[in-house]
C-alpha cells in the first residue's frame, strides 16, 4: 500500500482528495496550518498534523516517522484579490513553503509529488481553448505564485530527480455528492457559493461584474470542473508518476465554458426559485473567456470528467444548504 502526505488536505479540495485516495486503498496523512482549512472536513482514516509546510523542523520529524511515497501539494493560499493586496503574504505561503517541502523532499528522498496549480499561470490570453503550450503570463501575484512553484519543481526534478505532475485547474466546483464536504471559504470568493447565497437569506443579490463583454449574453464565461473530477485526476496523475517516473504538466477542466447568467439559471433550476441578480461593471483583469483544452490529460492519464453542471450545482447545493454557516456552526 502506498503512502502520500497530502499538505493542505484541510481545504476545500485537499479534503475531497483525502477521502478519495483513501477510498482507493492509498495510506493517507494530512499535514495542514488549518489557516484556511478545516479540521472537521479531514476525513478520520487519515492521521493528522498541525503543520505550517515552511515549519522545516516539525514538517522533516513528520516525514521522518512517516515516510512518504509521495506528496500531494494543496497547501497554497488561493485568492486572486488578496494576493494583489497581500503579494509578500502570498510568495511567502507558496513560494517558500514550496521551497521548504522540495528541501525536506530531496534530504527525505522522496521522489514524487503531485501539484495542484492553476489556470492563473496563463493570465489573459486571447486564443481558446488553453493548452499546455499556450503562453504563461500570470496577471496577478497569485498565478505569478503557482507558476514559480512549478519552475521550482522543474528544476528541482533537473537537479535531484523529483518527478511531479502540475495540475492547472480551471474552476473547481461543487462538493461531495452527499452534501457532507464542500466549500467553506472566509471570504467567499468563489462564484456558486455566492450564487446560493442568496436562496439561503445570506445575501440579498448576486452581482454580477459586466455584461458587456464579447460573448453569447455579455457575461465572462468559466470552464468548471466537479472537485470530484479533479480527485479523480490526482489518483491518476500519481499513478502515473509511480509508473513512467515522468514530469508532466496538465490541463483540468471540462472543455466547456458557461457564463454567469448561465450559471444563475442553473442554480435557479436546482434551488427552484428565482435568484435576484444585478449587473455591476466589469472588475479590472476578469478576463472575457477562460476555457481548458483537456485532451493532453484524456490521452496520457486516461482521464475523462464524468460531472456535469448540474451536478455540481446539485452537489453545491447540498453542502451550502445543510452546513449554512459552513463547518463550525450545523
Amino acid at each position: 500500500m502506498k503512502k502520500v502526505m497530502i499538505v493542505g488536505g484541510a481545504g476545500y479540495i485537499g479534503s475531497l482528495n483525502v477521502k478519495v485516495f483513501l477510498d482507493r486503498g492509498y495510506d493517507v496523512f494530512v499535514v495542514d496550518n488549518l489557516n484556511t482549512g478545516h479540521k472537521e472536513a479531514i476525513d478520520p482514516r487519515a492521521r493528522f498534523y498541525q503543520v505550517d509546510i515552511r515549519d522545516k523542523v516539525h514538517l522533516k520529524e513528520v516525514v521522518k516517522k512517516e515516510k512518504p511515497d509521495a506528496v500531494i501539494h494543496f497547501a497554497a493560499l488561493s485568492l486572486v484579490g488578496v494576493s494583489c493586496k497581500e503579494p509578500l503574504e502570498y510568495f511567502s505561503n507558496n513560494v517558500y513553503g514550496m521551497q521548504i517541502l522540495l528541501e525536506v523532499m530531496k534530504e527525505e528522498n522522496i521522489r514524487f509529488i503531485v501539484f495542484s496549480s492553476s489556470a492563473a499561470t496563463y493570465g489573459d490570453q486571447k486564443d481558446m481553448p488553453l493548452t499546455e503550450e499556450s503562453k504563461t503570463e500570470p496577471t496577478n501575484p497569485y498565478g505569478e505564485t503557482k507558476l514559480m512553484m512549478e519552475k521550482m519543481m522543474k528544476w528541482c526534478d533537473k537537479a535531484y530527480g523529483i518527478k511531479y505532475v502540475s495540475l492547472r485547474y480551471f474552476n473547481a466546483a461543487g462538493a461531495l455528492l452527499d452534501g457532507t464536504l464542500g466549500e467553506d471559504h472566509h471570504p467567499e470568493t468563489h462564484l456558486i457559493p455566492l450564487i446560493l447565497q442568496v436562496p439561503l437569506n445570506k445575501r440579498e443579490q448576486i452581482h454580477v461584474f459586466g455584461n458587456d463583454y464579447d460573448t453569447k449574453d455579455g457575461t465572462c464565461i468559466r470552464d468548471y470542473i466537479h472537485v470530484l473530477d479533479l480527485a479523480d485526476a490526482h489518483v491518476k496523475a500519481l499513478e502515473y508518476l509511480l509508473k513512467e517516473e515522468q514530469s508532466q504538466i496538465f490541463n483540468l477542466g471540462n472543455g466547456l465554458g458557461y457564463s454567469v447568467d448561465e450559471m444563475i439559471k442553473e442554480a435557479e433550476v436546482v434551488v427552484g426559485k428565482p435568484i435576484k441578480k444585478e449587473y455591476a461593471p466589469r472588475r479590472e483583469g476578469d478576463p472575457a473567456i477562460l476555457i481548458a483544452s483537456n485532451e493532453k490529460a484524456k490521452k496520457i492519464l486516461k482521464w475523462n470528467p464524468k460531472y456535469t453542471l448540474n451536478d455540481i450545482m446539485e452537489s453545491a447545493w447540498k453542502f451550502h444548504s445543510t452546513h449554512i454557516d459552513g463547518y463550525k456552526k450545523k
